[in-house]
């Protein structure tokens, strides 16, 4: 099978300005909002004389790295796409198309890609793009010593690499992979400066260089990243219209995590532009004539609060029915979000290939009936409400990150108020220190958690039967059914029943209450009318290769 493109860009790229802000991946939500007018499209880049200026853009959080195959957060994908490029590009349509990758063949097993690289790319410190680059990359995300997160995950089943020649590499899996080449145009396996790759070692991440149209400048810490025009850039993918070096001069991504603060320094013009805008300033932003609201629903898994099943009682269905039944999603999502947010109901996203619209609806509030389940366990009701069971008091262990990341905070004490009327004492942990007291030390027994993807293979690493030497899942989920509906739908050509195959394993974790699913994230954008072009990829990450700043 092989795949190419002739570069058809014009006429293409032109359709595609437009699609990417009225669509994302197979039916994501994309709008852009300009005072009291809704528009499909950025406004069109005015050529020579939109050329130059600094974008000042306020993100909500602190990126953890700019490595990207070290990095675990969404918010640093927002910088990372701007300074690395990807061997090939995911399209609104789900189509994959060209980009450090000219074309492609894949074997009739499925267990070989073949690409044909470009030869006009060069890193930003002057090394030169090839195969050698691309093999070193991919084997420095199976190194331990890397210590690859996310990037990992997405590279798998990626076993070796051959060196064809200059220009030409071939890519070894251990088994056929629908999502792998969809995989390949994620931001976080993006082709990193193998130079700088060995000069910096455990420190590229904060001195980040690869072949992106903006060349790392600065990073000072909890306060701004700076990134400029990498002038020699001349191979972006059809996804943008700018083939070229980008109209700005430069990017200073303001880490702003309070929120009135990040939209007041839009409204105030300190920055043009700022990210993850709250709920009571959407609906202002969307009536007020001196500001645009783009946003694009994310794919991938909804925000989603797990339950631990390695501690007791949360291993008995009962036990987490009962919860289940007793949290009232839908007023959470109404209280805490006025309306801006979508409710999630199944571990994957509308738009997300496989999503299973019958599970809308399907839990609905009841709490006789989680009173009840609680009552058959023989947890029993004490003078102080709280429910006991062999001298031990019912309590779930509830934890969450700082800052408070899209009021995910609010949801734990919301959950605590609502846990109270079936005499379950939820003591709610706010940390710093995530990793440690989740990912190592497993002392949880509700976490939420989201992640950004095009492929309902992600659900792999997160329900798949974990491996006990390497990071458990966070469920800690051992379903034979369900490692086997993940295995075949990781491989399944035929369309049709791949779709099957991910709807029986949403419905199995719906209906075994392993999750709560909580909210679906849409990335928003409050700018200042000046800033034109900004769209957004097929993920719902920002695209700055085509923003420019008008008078």
């Amino acid at each position: 099978m092989k795949f190419y493109s002739k570069n058809r860009r014009k006429s293409a790229a032109a359709a595609l300005l437009v699609l990417v802000m009225l669509l994302s991946a197979c039916g994501g939500k994309q709008t852009a909002s300009q005072g009291q007018t809704d528009s499909g499209a950025a406004p069109a880049v005015q050529g020579a004389s939109a050329k130059g200026g600094e974008l000042t853009y306020a993100l909500a959080t602190s990126p953890d790295t700019l490595d990207p195959h070290r990095s675990g957060l969404a918010v640093a994908v927002r910088v990372i796409r701007t300074i690395y490029d990807s061997l090939v590009v995911q399209l609104p349509d789900n189509t994959i198309k060209p980009w450090l990758a000219t074309e492609w063949t894949i074997s009739d097993d499925g267990l070989s890609y073949t690409f044909k690289l470009r030869k006009d790319v060069k890193f930003q410190d002057g090394t030169p793009f090839n195969a050698e680059a691309v093999k070193f990359n991919f084997d420095r995300i199976l190194d331990p010593a890397t210590k690859a997160a996310n990037a990992a995950a997405l590279l798998q089943p990626y076993k070796s690499s051959e060196v064809i020649d200059e220009y030409t590499i071939k890519l070894n899996l251990s088994t056929p992979s629908r999502a792998f080449l969809g995989n390949l145009s994620q931001a976080l396996l993006g082709i990193v400066s193998p130079t700088a790759a060995k000069q910096y070692g455990d420190q590229l991440g904060q001195h980040p260089v690869g072949t992106g149209p903006f060349k790392f400048v600065k990073w000072d810490e909890n306060a701004d990243i700076k990134v400029e025009r990498n002038p020699d850039y001349a191979w972006a993918p059809e996804i943008v219209t700018n083939t070229g070096a980008p109209y700005l001069d430069g990017i200073d991504f303001k880490i702003v995590p309070e929120e009135a603060t990040r939209i007041g320094s839009v409204q105030s013009k300190q920055v043009l532009a700022a990210e993850t805008v709250p709920p009571q300033n959407i609906l202002t932003l969307k009536k007020d004539p001196n500001f645009q609201l783009l946003q694009a629903n994310t794919l991938g898994l909804p925000y989603t609060l797990f339950f631990n099943q390695e501690r007791a009682p949360w291993n008995e269905l009962k036990a987490r029915q009962a919860v289940q039944l007793a949290v009232d999603v839908d007023a959470i999502v109404k209280t805490l979000y006025l309306g801006t947010y979508e409710r999630a109901w199944s571990p994957l996203t509308p738009g997300t290939f496989g999503y299973d619209p019958s599970l809308e609806n399907s839990v609905k509030p009841d709490i006789a009936k989680a009173n009840q389940l609680l009552d058959e366990l023989g947890w029993v009701k004490g003078a102080d409400g709280v429910r006991t069971k062999d001298g031990k008091k019912l309590t779930l262990h509830y934890v969450d990150g700082t800052p408070n990341r899209e009021k995910r905070n609010d949801i734990a004490v919301m959950v605590q108020q609502q846990l109270k009327q079936i005499g379950v004492d939820v003591e709610v942990e706010i940390t710093k220190d995530v990793r440690t007291v989740v990912y190592t030390n497993g002392n949880y027994d509700l976490y939420g958690n989201s992640q950004v993807n095009s492929d309902p293979n992600a659900l792999y690493s997160f329900y798949h039967s974990y491996d006990p030497k390497s990071r458990p899942t966070l469920p800690r989920l051992a379903s034979p059914e369900v490692d086997k509906w993940l295995e075949e739908g990781r491989v399944e050509k035929d369309d049709a029943k791949r779709e099957e195959l991910y709807q029986k394993i949403q419905h199995y974790i719906i209906d075994n209450a392993v999750i709560l699913p909580i909210y679906v994230f849409p990335y928003t954008v409050a700018a200042s009318k000046s800033v034109q072009g900004l769209t957004f990829d097929s993920l719902g990450y920002p695209l700055f290769n085509d923003v420019s700043l008008q008078k």
